[in-house]
């Protein structure tokens, strides 16, 4: 046929497969960073120089050079003391603080008063951050030996002293457990009403349901708070050193004491190893704390 008919075959040529790809772009490198850079000067200045410091200063040693020296002595003697004591005084409060913050929670969890959820979830959120001085004095106040509680309820003739350690676990419980009430809260809300109903149709008690389906669930929210309500104890000062001073043995106290001399002159070194090793439990406490917190998360989601 002629070139130009209708039924003409025409030969087109069909592009390369190179050509039939789509140019790839060249990303550019995120700069989405650069808004968080002021958060990151202002923890580099508050926290990363101070961390130098201490760390400098902990492996100094008299003469000026570097060594274990302080080190050894922050976990000898009246300093190794201190710190067992205050590891025991944040894990029995952190224990009981558990315990009695899951029940109170799940009691205002489990009522039907909007208004009773909100008052105690605020009042948690107050006392959560009620601590040193003032938690010291009203304590004080209340059960010293002078107190209101402890003169009209006769307690100083069984035996009662506020300016001791039962004393000071008490007075730590005033805010650990609502504390524990915030954190575990959200957890016991994400326990499903259809996990409960299925297990009462396959004729579960309430203890069967908690012992094999609610406490599981809950069990890495409980640890989490555990870690958390033994950091809060074992960081805290204040109330101590306001209320049994030196009569408690405690790392805090005698970080304090090293520091201003009250002892020893020219503990500062040691005072600051004695800091170091507080970060060191810090640190393996935080590590507990975080994965078991992803893990909560992922269960109640």
């Amino acid at each position: 046929m002629a070139d130009g008919s209708p039924t003409a075959l025409t030969l087109v040529k069909s592009p390369s497969p190179a050509a039939q790809a789509p140019r790839r772009r060249r990303r550019r490198p995120s700069t989405s960073w650069l808004a968080a850079l002021p958060l990151f000067l202002l923890v580099a200045l508050a926290f990363g120089l101070p961390a130098l410091a201490m760390t400098d200063g902990a492996f100094t040693v008299a003469d000026g050079g570097y060594g274990l020296d302080n080190l050894e002595r922050s976990v000898d003697g009246a300093y190794a003391t201190a710190l067992l004591g205050s590891v025991k005084l944040s894990a029995l409060t952190a224990a009981a603080g558990t315990v009695f913050g899951l029940f109170l929670a799940q009691a205002v969890v489990s009522s039907r008063g909007r208004a009773l959820r909100e008052a105690v979830l605020t009042a948690s959120g107050v006392l959560a951050n009620f601590g040193g001085v003032p938690l010291a004095f009203a304590f004080v106040a209340t059960l010293g030996n002078a107190g209101v509680l402890t003169t009209e309820l006769g307690l100083a003739d069984h035996g009662w002293s506020l300016y001791g350690f039962w004393g000071l676990t008490l007075t730590y419980l005033y805010f650990l457990v609502p504390l524990m009430v915030l954190t575990v809260a959200p957890a016991l809300d994400g326990l499903r009403v259809q996990w409960r109903e299925a297990a009462h149709d396959n004729g579960a008690t309430a203890w069967q349901y908690w012992r094999h389906v609610g406490i599981p669930v809950l069990l890495p929210s409980l640890l989490g708070g555990f870690v958390l309500l033994f950091g809060s104890a074992f960081a805290a000062y204040a109330t101590a050193a306001a209320m049994v001073g030196s009569s408690v043995p405690l790392v805090t106290l005698q970080i304090a004491d090293a520091l201003s001399g009250n002892v020893l002159v020219g503990q500062e070194n040691v005072a600051l190893a004695l800091s170091l090793d507080m970060v060191v439990v810090a640190a393996l406490v935080m590590a507990v704390h975080l994965p078991l917190q992803r893990r909560s998360t992922r269960w109640l989601a």
